[in-house]
Parts: structure tokens; sequence; C-alpha cells
């Protein structure tokens, strides 16, 4: 079993005086989904591309991406000490439904983060012939129709607490999927190139919630492990591709799951 300090990240880091625009100039440089943010040099908080996906598709306002301030949707970060054993570290990302922690010394300075991707990680190296996907799978999956609106998959996905959403055509075979990283590019594209928020009309008539179909913004490829696949198989397709998810084929070929990182660290949170 490795130890948390192997696994931990140094911070990425941006000041609490920031704007939205330079949090998102960062995530997009780095390749990262959230950043630390500190306060009198001292890391206090944290931002993810999900709280900047959420706060940008309700905010209303004419305000452009550089006239947010970052303090508006900050969120406290939650941290554990770097002698915390992996499977504890598992635990408490599954009780407070987070993606990361902060990892302090013995002077309770966060000096370090560690992800769901850090764990799916250490997975690979450490569970080999420990499980299957079948034994850890959520055995159902969200969906919407092709011609759903982007409204509705926003609605879904707020309401049921995913991440992602398959997408059926009239005969109600997959395929495609939206996950929540799309509409995060989607929000920061439109954003960028318009040089303010486009979601104030997101909702409206006319905006493009109501009239984007989510065929038009889906990825055609469903990525997929059989359910009898070891796990950690699963678990290297999430990595080499960059996803947090992969749907679930049964033995006759048929999508009757998804395994996802959740799923994963409830596996690391239970094994021996």
């Amino acid at each position: 079993m490795s130890q948390l300090i192997e696994l931990m990240n140094i911070p990425i880091t941006i000041d609490i005086e920031s704007t939205i625009a330079d949090a998102t100039k960062i995530m997009l440089d780095k390749k990262i989904s959230r950043v630390l943010v500190t306060k009198n040099e001292k890391i206090t908080s944290i931002v993810t591309e999900k709280d900047l996906g959420l706060f940008l598709l309700k905010d209303k306002s004419d305000r452009t991406l550089q006239q947010i301030s970052l303090s508006e949707i900050i969120k406290p970060v939650l941290t554990i000490s770097q002698s915390i054993m992996i499977q504890e570290c598992a635990k408490t990302m599954l009780q407070n439904n987070i993606g990361s922690l902060g990892i302090t010394n013995n002077d309770k300075n966060i000096v370090g983060i560690i992800t769901k991707t850090d764990l799916v990680r250490d997975f690979v190296k450490n569970y080999q012939n420990k499980t299957t996907v079948g034994e850890y799978m959520s055995a159902h999956y969200s969906w919407v129709s092709s011609d759903s609106v982007l409204t509705q998959v926003v609605s879904k996905m707020l309401e049921e607490k995913i991440s992602r959403v398959i997408i059926r055509n009239k005969e109600k075979i997959p395929i495609g999927i939206i996950t929540f990283r799309d509409l995060f590019n989607l929000v920061i594209s439109m954003g960028i190139q318009r040089d303010r928020i486009f979601l104030k009309s997101f909702e409206s008539e006319h905006g493009l919630g109501e009239t984007l179909q989510s065929s038009e913004v889906m990825q055609n490829e469903i990525i997929t492990a059989n359910y009898d696949d070891d796990m950690v198989k699963a678990c290297k397709l999430l990595l080499d591709n960059k996803i947090n998810g992969v749907g679930v084929l049964s033995d006759k070929g048929d999508l009757i799951g998804i395994l996802s990182k959740t799923d994963i660290i409830k596996a690391i949170a239970t094994l021996n």
C-alpha cells in the first residue's frame, strides 16, 4: 500500500483577489480541474471546474469573466494529515462527497493535494486481480433523448447530482454521452469568445440552453468496460482517456451501468 505523501501533488494556487477569468486560464493552461486559493499567502479554500460551471450556469448578470471575483465561488478546502492511510482518505472523500483533499504537515499547513485520480492510479498499482467491474459499478445510468435541449441535461445533472448523462436515440439505443466537463468547456469557450457570459439568456426562449440539442454537444463514443473485467483494466481506461467514468457492458454487449471514479474510491474504502 502506498503512503499518502507519495501520491499527493504540489498545490497549484491562485490569490483570493483574482477573478474567474484568472482561475479559468490556470485550469485550461495546466489542464487541471481545481485550484487552491490563498489569502495572505496561506491556502484557505478551493475552486473547481464544477464550482465554476454551476456558478456560470446560474449567473444572470452581464458581467464578463474578468469582472467576477473568485471570492464569490470559493469553498473551504477540507484537509487530512499526510500520515493518514489511503483507505481513510477514500472514506473521507466519500463522506464529504468531494473529489480532492488538502494534505497537511505536522504544522497543520497545507503542503499538497490528493484527488480521486491519484487514488485511481494507486488502485492500478496495488489492486490487480482484487475485484471486477461488476462488483462496484453503479447498476443504473441516467439518460436523456438525443433531441433533449441542454437545459434538460443540466437539470438532470443537478437533480440527480451526477456528472454524466447517456444520450439515447428514438429507439432508446445509447449513442453518446455528455459530461459536466463538456458543459464546462462550452460555458467557458462561449464566455471567452464573446468576452461576456452568454448564460444570462441560457434558459430563455432563444438561448443556447433551449436551442442546442444534446446530440449537438455529446461525445459520440462511449468508452466502455465489460462487466467481468478486472477493475484495474477499467481504471486504466479512465486514466488513459482522462475521463471520470466508463460505461459497463453485459456479456451481450448491452450498456447496463456506469463505473465512475467514485465507485473506485468506494472499492478502496472497503477492500483490505
